[in-house]
């Protein structure tokens, strides 16, 4: 499994900017805390990180005290810690290793040993070579405080000069002698001028860090104002420098097409706009036309006669038909009138010869 994410956890801002800028390099994401009881409870409500980079010396909870309250809670044992201190003796990180810590980045860090270091847990973590987290001892010394007196969990502290032997049973009791209360007030006095220059100098340094970041901020500024403005001048140079190359190309330009169009109008004149090759050729194409065009004529007169004689034979057959029929009709229509008239006559004589008869008769 690639290392891919880290938790930094140190009261400087400088010292969190530093070693977040190396670890970002290597394409980590970096979550940051300014002490340990921050970096306790982003612990608590957010997914474990592949590794944790640890102060050693901090106001409150020191890198030590942190490394094992991790270390004792079986939700965070497994997650590798780096001690970030600028001691270097190796009795120190044999002691920082029984307590729980992976290995030691000397401060300030350097690119290359960061490197190796996170090469050798990236294989460690592949390989499931990471060191067990050690079962830690209730007596276990704070580093740093080389100076703290430890007393047992039972014992009690008596003002007296001597050491007295209790009863059989009883809770040991240590003398509060004046050597003792030097020694306390010592450790005590050293402890909280340790904590005290800590905080004053991150306090220095988180200032001095400030106000280096805004002055950079504010060159940057400057320095592309100054770009841009350079850059804008240069360029109107640029356009004021070209300028007059443009008319001068304008004007080469056209004196060429002027001297071309001469040429081209001198070529004209002298030819006269047409060749002897040109005018031989549109002979021949007139030529072309004019036969083309008289079989068309021809063709199609052929086909207007023909179209005529058609007309006048259909003509004169329709005006044959409607004669006959005319005569036909005047025809049947005489007889008729005849045999009316006949008919007519026949019966006045017969009527005649009736009445004749009756008369004849009578």
């Amino acid at each position: 499994m690639a290392i891919k994410n880290a938790l930094l956890v140190d009261d400087s801002k400088v010292a969190r900017f530093a070693l977040s800028k190396l670890l970002e390099g290597r394409e980590m994401a970096v979550n940051m805390a300014g002490s340990a009881e921050e970096a306790l409870d982003y612990l608590n409500n957010n997914d474990r990180p592949d590794v944790i980079f640890m102060d050693h010396l901090m106001p409150g909870m020191n890198g030590v005290e942190a490394t094992k309250a991790i270390k004792g809670n079986p939700a965070t044992a497994g997650i590798p810690i780096i001690m970030c201190t600028s001691k270097k003796s190796q009795s120190f990180m044999d002691e920082a290793r029984n307590f729980g810590v992976y290995n030691i980045l000397t401060k300030p860090p350097q690119d290359e040993g960061l490197t190796s270091l996170l090469d050798q847990l990236s294989s460690d973590v592949q390989e499931g070579t990471l060191p067990e987290a050690p079962e830690l001892a209730e007596d276990t010394v704070k580093q740093g405080d080389d100076d703290a007196v430890h007393f047992p969990d039972d014992a009690a502290v008596e003002l007296t000069a001597e050491t007295a032997p209790g009863p059989a049973g009883a809770p040991q009791v240590v003398p509060l002698t004046s050597e003792l209360i030097e020694q306390i007030a010592r450790s005590a006095v050293k402890t909280h001028i340790n904590n005290r220059l800590h905080e004053l100098l991150s306090s220095l340094f988180d200032e001095q860090f400030d106000h280096l970041k805004r002055a950079l901020d504010e060159a940057s500024k400057r320095q592309d104002n100054a770009v841009e403005e350079r850059l804008a001048a240069l360029s109107a140079l640029v356009e004021q420098r070209t300028s007059h190359l443009h008319d001068d190309v304008a004007a080469e330009v056209n004196l060429s097409l002027s001297r071309e169009l001469s040429e081209l109008k001198r070529d004209l004149a002298n030819t006269g706009g047409f060749t002897s090759d040109d005018l031989a050729e549109l002979k021949d194409h007139i030529t072309n036309v004019q036969t083309i065009d008289t079989e068309f004529w021809q063709t199609l007169q052929s086909e207007a006669i023909q179209q005529a004689h058609e007309i006048s034979r259909e003509t004169a057959e329709d005006i044959a038909q409607r004669t006959i029929d005319l005569y036909a009709s005047q025809q049947r229509a005489a007889t008729s009138r005849i045999y009316t008239v006949g008919l007519a006559v026949s019966l006045s004589i017969f009527t005649l010869g009736i009445a004749w008869m009756t008369g004849l008769f009578a």
